[in-house]
């Protein structure tokens, strides 16, 4: 007994010194990441951990550099993101509750259709989005949002799974009371969805919010610098002419910091939310 227990022990040890280990390795880059935000620096690529000399000329320079409008791209990815979001979710839910619920004639063939195209990542239509966007003269904002919303009932598995945990006999009872299905969706489905409903929230905001390869082909022939997104803006910061690297890298950084902070602070306080919905929407399929 006291053997096993010493086993058990060492075991224990083991699992959190490699936990611990993974953690540093996790969390390291980020450290760096901040620390090269507060770093005073003119020569390119940060090389040093700590350091020499901090400074906020960083965070001050990203929003008065009249060359390239940080605070135009961040309320364009936000009214991007905050878009999507609300009408993504509404989609993604909608589609995963009615093939809960409802019975009809083409539902398992569409389940099929739709589970074989969601094996296909979205950056191999980009090509062909580009030419519809462009023959349509939609190469904006407007016609980014469409891209992002235009996927997202496809990505209603997990919502389903969810839904077919909630009992039918809630429903049945509803509608002998004289509710209609919309009603029943309504007061009874979307209440009980809360932790499904804050999970796809918060994946159709992350999406736009973090995305480059959208918005890098969609807006690329824009040439207005205001009318970019977060993501494309920063990139074009370090990479539309020679030099920019070294002139304006830590702000870059700076701006990285930045955007990170709104998706931490959304997890922060929705990772309940978060685990909920992944958890119970992986219970049946």
């Amino acid at each position: 007994m006291k053997s096993y227990t010493n086993q058990r022990r060492l075991s224990l040890i083991f699992r959190y010194i490699l936990l611990a280990l993974l953690a540093i390795i996790w969390i390291l880059p980020i450290v760096w990441i901040v620390l090269a935000s507060f770093s005073y620096n003119d020569t390119g690529f940060v090389s040093t951990f700590w350091p020499e000399q901090f400074t906020l000329q960083n965070y001050i320079g990203i929003f008065t550099n009249p060359q390239y409008p940080f605070g135009n791209w961040i309320i364009n990815t936000l009214i991007v993101s905050l878009a999507s979001m609300i009408v993504s979710t509404f989609l993604t839910i909608s589609v995963a509750y009615v093939l809960s619920r409802l019975r009809f004639r083409f539902r398992k063939p569409f389940l099929q259709i739709a589970l074989v195209l969601g094996m296909f990542p979205g950056f191999m239509s980009m090509i062909a989005l580009y030419y519809i966007l462009k023959g349509l003269n939609m190469l904006n904002l407007f016609g980014l949002f469409l891209v992002y919303v235009g996927g997202a009932g496809l990505g209603f598995y997990v919502a389903k799974g969810f839904f077919d945990t909630i009992p039918r006999s809630i429903d049945e009872a509803a509608e002998i009371d004289g509710a209609t299905k919309w009603q029943v969706f309504i007061h009874i489905g979307l209440p009980l969805s809360k932790p499904m409903i804050v999970y796809t929230a918060l994946t159709t905001f992350i999406a736009p919010w973090t995305d480059f390869i959208f918005s890098g082909i969609i807006l690329s022939t824009s040439g207005n610098p205001k009318t970019y997104t977060v993501a494309y803006g920063l990139y074009n910061m370090v990479h539309s002419s020679k030099g920019m690297m070294a002139q304006f890298f830590t702000q870059f950084i700076a701006g990285c910091v930045i955007i990170a902070i709104p998706i931490t602070i959304l997890f922060v306080f929705m990772q309940k939310f978060y685990v909920n919905g992944i958890t119970a929407g992986a219970d049946k399929g």
